[in-house]
C-alpha cells in the first residue's frame, strides 16, 4: 500500500533564472511602485535554487550531511537516513537525518529521526524491518523498523552498537533501554549493516574494525543479543580506515542460479583517486565466514638491489639514529602491527620510537630495467622538493615570536580567540605539535576544531623583500568557504596566504613581497573552520631579504639520479607494507642510488621499506589491485537498500570526499548523495566484476532531446556542439579514428570546462576537472581522475554522463567503469564541446536530454 507524502515533507518548485530583460522590468516596476530606485541587493534565492544546488540529487534543505544510513524500503516508501548536523553546515552533532521517496528520485525531507543528545552522537548504521517481530519491539501485524547504529560515547569516545525502533513507518524512534547491544571497548568499531540471512533464519551484521582494516561479522536471533562469527581483512586497499561495510548476494550475468556475495568496504583515505573511496570484494559467504575470490598477489621477479634478509644492510649505509645498525625483523620496541614485509628483514626507522631521524642510502647501481619495485609503509609524509634538514631561517627582523603572555602589542583577537594568548605547544588531546621555535606559538585548537575567529597584527610597513613564517595545522586555503589560513593584507586585499598541510608539524613558508615595498600591511590569522583539521598553527613571523627554505619532514623513499631526486614515495600511515613500482624507462643506463629518509619526529614519524629490485614489469600496489566501485573523488560510504522490491540491489553514496568535504563552496547545505544506482555482476576476462547504472526511475525526468545526431566528425582541437544546459543526460559513442584522446567537454564557458574522455595509449577513461569552475578551496580538489577501461576490437567507447549543477557522473561501457566528481562552475558555463587530440575521431552517436528538477511540483 502506498502512503501519501506527509505534510512535514518538503517538495519545492523548480527555479528558472530570469532573463536580463525580465530583471530590468522587475527593477522598473519596483521603482514605479515605491517612487525610489529598486534595491541593488539581490534577494536570497529560494531553497533548492541556490548556486550549485543539485537538481536531481538528494540534498537536505540546509546543514551538513554525510554517510547514507538505514536505507530500507517499507510499505511503498524508500527511506534514506543519513549522517546530519541539525545545527550547522560543518560536521558535528551527528544525528540521523531522514528523507522518504516513492521512486528514489523525488525525495521529501522529514524531521531528524534519531538526534544526538548529551551522552551520545548517533553515527552510521542500517535499518531493517523486523517482519517476524524477533525483537519484540513491534507486532507481526505492525512490525518495527529497527535502526542499528553506532553509539559514540561523548565522555569516553568509545564506539558501540545500539538500537532504536519505530512503529510508525520511521516517523519517530525510541532508543532501546539496554543499549549498547555490542560493546568491545573500542574507539574504532562502527557502521553496522544488518540483513536477514534466510538460510540461517537469523540476522547477520557486518561492522568495521576501522583502525584494524577489518570487517567483523556477528549473528543474532533477536537483534539484541549478538555472537561474533569471524573477521575479514586486512585485504584490498588499506591506506585508510575501513568504514561502512555492506554484504549482499548478487546473481552473475543475471543468472540467479549463479550467485556471488559482494562485500563493500569504504576506505577513509588512500583511495584510487586520493582521499576517501569505496572498494568491493566478491566471494562466498557460508553464514559465518566471507572468503574473497582474490588470490594472494605475487610481485614480479627482478634483480635484487636491497632485500635486507641476511641480517645486515649489505652495503647500504645508515646515518643518524633512525635505522640502527642492522635491519629489523618486524616490530621494534614500542611498535606494533608491522606486516607484509618479505623474507627475514626490512628497513624500519622506528628505532628511538618516532623521535629518531636519519637516512639509509644504497650503493650506486645502473638502471637497466624498466621498473624499480619495492615495498613501503610507515608515515605519510611526502618529500617536498627543495626542503632541507633543520634549515636555519635567513637573518632578519623577528616581527612576532609569540613568547609573551599575549599575542603582542597591537595584535587584536576576535571571536573565540578574544581573550586568549599563545600556548605552549600541544593542547589537550591534540596530536603532537612540532616544528615551532621557542616555547610558544599561536594554536587555534583552543576548543578543539570548534573555535573560530581571527588574530590580526598591527599595521607595519613592508621594508624587506620576504616575510618568513612557520605554519601548520589544517589545509583550508583563504579561498575556501571556511579557511584556516594566515594572510598578508595590503590595501584591504589578501595578496599572500598560507595554510597548513593537515599536519601538526609547522614548516617554513617564505613570501616574496618585494613588489609591495613601502606599502602598509597587516597579517591576519584566520580560523573559520569547525570541521576536520579546523585549526591553524603559526609561529616566528620575520622580515628578511631572502626566503626561508622548507624544513624536511618527510618519511620517504627517494631515487637520486645526477644528484637530483627524480622519484619519491611515502607510506600511508600504516604499518602494513605495500608494493610500489616506479617507471624508470626514461632513465635507462643512468647511475642511481636510493635514499630511505626519516626526517620526522611527530606522529607516524617513521618509514618502512623492503625488497628493492629492478624488473621489466611493475609491481602493483594494493590500491591498483583493489576493485573500486567508483574511480572518481566523490563517492564514499556507499551502501544499499534493504528489502527493495523485485530483489533489486540499489546503492547510494555520499557525493563528497573527506579531503575537502568541509570546504566545498555550498551554502546553506553541504553535500549531496549520488544518484541511486542499480548493481549487478558481470563476467569478464579478469573475473566477475561489479557493474552499475542509474536507476530506471531517473528516466521520468527526461525532457525532449535537444541534440540527437549520428556520425559527427570530431576534428583535432575542440568543436562546439549545438546544445547547452546545466542539468542533463548525455550519451555518446566514439569511434577513435586517429586521435590519441577524444571525448566531450561539459559545462564550458567563462574559461571553465570539465573534460570527459578516453586516453587510448593509457587505456583509460578520465574526468579532468582542473578548470571546472571554483577549484581553489582546496589543493586536493583540482585534478584528473582516471580508470582503466578495456575496449573491443573496434576501439569504440560509450559514455553515459549525468551532468548536474555541481557534479558529473560518468558510466562507461554500459556501467563497467564509473567516475563521480563534483564540479562548481558558474551558472552561465553551460556549453558543450567535443574534442580530439593528435588526430580526429567520430561521434557515432550523441544525444543530450535535459533533466527536470526533482524539486518541481
Amino acid at each position: 500500500m502506498n502512503y501519501p507524502i506527509p505534510s512535514s515533507g518538503r517538495r519545492l518548485r523548480t527555479w528558472r533564472p530570469a532573463t536580463a530583460a525580465a530583471t530590468v522590468a522587475l527593477a522598473l516596476a519596483a521603482t514605479m511602485a515605491t517612487g525610489a530606485p529598486a534595491s541593488s541587493v539581490e534577494p536570497e534565492p529560494a531553497p533548492y535554487t541556490e548556486q550549485y544546488r543539485p537538481q536531481f540529487h538528494y540534498t537536505p534543505e540546509k546543514n551538513w550531511m554525510n554517510d547514507p544510513n538505514g536505507m530500507v524500503y517499507y510499505q511503498g516508501e524508500y527511506h534514506l537516513f543519513y549522517q546530519h548536523n541539525p545545527s550547522g553546515n560543518q560536521w558535528g552533532n551527528m544525528s540521523w537525518g531522514h528523507a522518504v521517496s516513492t521512486d528514489m528520485v523525488h525525495w521529501s525531507e522529514l524531521p531528524v529521526a534519531i538526534p544526538h543528545d548529551d551522552a551520545e552522537m548517533v553515527f552510521s548504521g542500517s535499518a531493517v524491518i523486523d517482519t517476524s517481530n524477533t525483537s519484540g519491539f513491534g507486532t507481526k501485524d505492525n512490525p518495527a523498523m529497527v535502526a542499528v547504529y553506532t553509539r559514540l560515547d561523548k565522555a569516553t569516545g568509545v564506539q558501540s552498537q545500539a538500537l532504536a525502533y519505530s512503529t510508525d513507518r520511521g516517523r519517530t524512534f525510541t532508543k532501546y533501554t539496554d543499549n549498547p547491544v555490542i560493546d568491545i571497548g573500542s574507539r574504532d568499531f562502527r557502521d553496522p549493516k544488518v540483513f536477514w540471512y534466510e538460510q540461517g533464519q537469523e540476522w547477520i551484521m557486518s561492522v568495521a574494525l576501522s583502525a584494524e582494516r577489518k570487517v567483523a561479522f556477528y549473528r543474532s536471533s533477536d537483534l539484541k543479543t549478538w555472537e561474533h562469527l569471524s573477521n575479514f581483512g586486512p585485504a584490498g586497499a588499506t591506506g585508510g580506515v575501513w568504514e561502512c561495510p555492506d554484504l549482499f548476494p548478487l546473481p552473475v550475468d543475471g543468472d540467479k542460479k549463479k550467485t556471488k556475495w559482494v562485500l563493500l568496504v569504504n576506505i577513509g583515505s588512500g583511495g584510487i583517486a586520493g582521499g576517501s573511496a569505496n572498494q568491493y570484494f566478491t566471494g562466498t559467504f557460508d553464514g559465518k565466514n566471507f572468503v574473497s575470490d582474490d588470490k594472494p598477489y605475487v610481485a614480479p621477479t627482478g634483480v635484487d638491489v636491497g632485500s635486507f634478509d641476511d641480517g645486515t644492510y649489505s652495503g647500504w649505509t645508515p646515518d643518524g639514529t633512525a635505522f640502527g645498525t642492522a635491519p629489523a625483523t618486524g616490530n621494534l620496541p614500542g611498535q606494533g602491527g608491522v606486516s607484509d614485509w618479505v623474507g627475514a628483514g626490512l628497513a624500519n626507522s622506528f628505532n628511538n620510537f618516532d623521535g629518531g631521524t636519519g637516512t639509509l642510502t644504497s650503493p650506486e647501481f645502473t638502471l637497466n630495467a624498466g621498473y624499480l619495485n619495492f615495498k613501503v609503509g610507515g608515515g605519510n609524509h611526502p618529500y617536498v622538493p627543495g626542503s632541507t634538514l633543520n634549515p636555519l631561517p635567513p637573518a632578519g627582523e623577528v616581527f612576532a615570536d609569540f613568547e609573551g603572555s599575549a599575542y603582542g602589542a597591537g595584535w587584536v583577537a576576535t571571536g573565540d580567540f578574544a581573550g586568549t594568548a599563545p600556548v605552549k605547544g600541544t593542547i589537550g588531546d591534540q596530536q603532537q605539535v612540532t616544528g615551532y621555535v621557542g616555547e610558544q606559538l599561536v594554536n587555534t585548537f583552543i576548543d578543539h576544531d570548534a573555535s573560530q575567529g581571527t588574530i590580526t597584527s598591527p599595521e607595519f610597513t613592508i621594508a624587506k623583500s620576504h616575510i618568513n613564517l612557520l605554519v601548520g595545522g589544517g589545509n583550508h586555503p583563504f579561498t575556501a568557504s571556511e579557511p584556516t589560513s594566515v594572510d598578508l593584507i595590503v590595501d584591504g586585499e589578501i595578496v599572500r596566504s598560507a595554510s597548513g598541510a593537515n599536519n601538526e608539524a609547522l614548516n617554513w613558508t617564505g613570501w616574496d613581497v618585494s613588489e609591495y615595498a613601502g606599502k602598509n600591511a597587516s597579517i591576519q590569522i584566520v580560523d573559520k573552520s569547525s570541521g576536520g583539521w579546523g585549526h591553524i598553527n603559526v609561529d616566528h613571523i620575520m622580515f628578511s631579504d631572502e626566503a626561508a627554505a622548507a624544513r624536511a619532514v618527510d618519511t620517504s623513499v627517494r631515487l637520486i639520479v645526477d644528484g637530483e631526486v627524480v622519484r619519491t614515495a611515502t607510506g600511508s600511515d600504516s604499518e602494513t607494507l605495500d608494493w610500489n613500482g616506479w617507471d624508470v624507462r626514461n632513465l635507462q643506463g643512468k647511475t642511481a642510488r636510493i635514499v630511505v629518509a626519516d626526517n620526522n619526529t611527530g606522529g607516524w614519524g617513521h618509514i618502512l621499506a623492503d625488497q628493492f629490485s629492478l624488473s621489466d614489469t611493475p609491481a602493483l600496489s594494493s590500491v591498483q589491485r583493489a576493485h573500486w566501485v567508483d574511480y572518481g573523488k566523490d563517492n564514499y560510504a556507499g551502501v544499499t537498500f534493504d528489502d527493495a522490491p523485485s530483489d533489486r540491489r540499489v546503492m547510494m553514496g555520499w557525493m563528497n570526499n573527506w579531503e575537502y568535504s568541509g570546504s566545498i563552496p555550498t551554502d546553506p547545505w553541504r553535500s549531496a548523495m549520488t544518484v541511486p544506482r542499480e548493481l549487478g555482476l558481470r563476467s569478464s576476462a579478469d573475473g566477475v566484476r561489479l557493474v552499475q547504472q542509474p536507476v530506471a526511475e531517473l528516466q521520468d525526468l527526461r525532457e525532449e532531446a535537444v541534440l540527437n545526431a549520428k556520425n559527427v566528425p570530431v576534428a583535432a582541437g575542440s568543436t562546439p556542439l549545438p546544445a547547452t544546459g546545466t542539468a542533463y543526460e548525455l550519451t555518446a559513442t566514439f569511434a577513435p579514428g586517429t586521435a590519441s584522446e577524444f571525448g566531450v567537454k561539459v559545462r564550458t564557458g567563462n574559461g571553465q570546462e570539465t573534460r570527459i574522455g578516453y586516453d587510448r595509449s593509457a587505456g583509460e577513461v578520465f574526468v579532468d576537472r582542473t578548470k571546472s569552475g571554483d577549484v581553489g578551496f582546496s589543493t586536493d580538489f583540482p585534478g584528473v581522475q582516471r580508470a582503466p577501461l578495456k575496449v573491443g576490437p573496434t576501439g569504440e567507447v560509450t559514455l553515459r554522463v549525468l551532468v548536474d549543477w555541481s557534479s558529473v557522473e560518468v558510466f562507461a561501457q554500459d556501467g563497467s567503469v564509473v567516475i563521480t566528481d563534483q564540479i562548481f562552475p558558474d551558472p552561465g558555463s553551460d556549453g558543450l564541446e567535443s574534442f580530439a587530440t593528435d588526430g580526429n575521431a567520430v561521434l557515432k552517436l550523441v544525444k543530450v536530454t535535459p533533466l527536470r528538477s526533482v524539486w518541481a511540483d
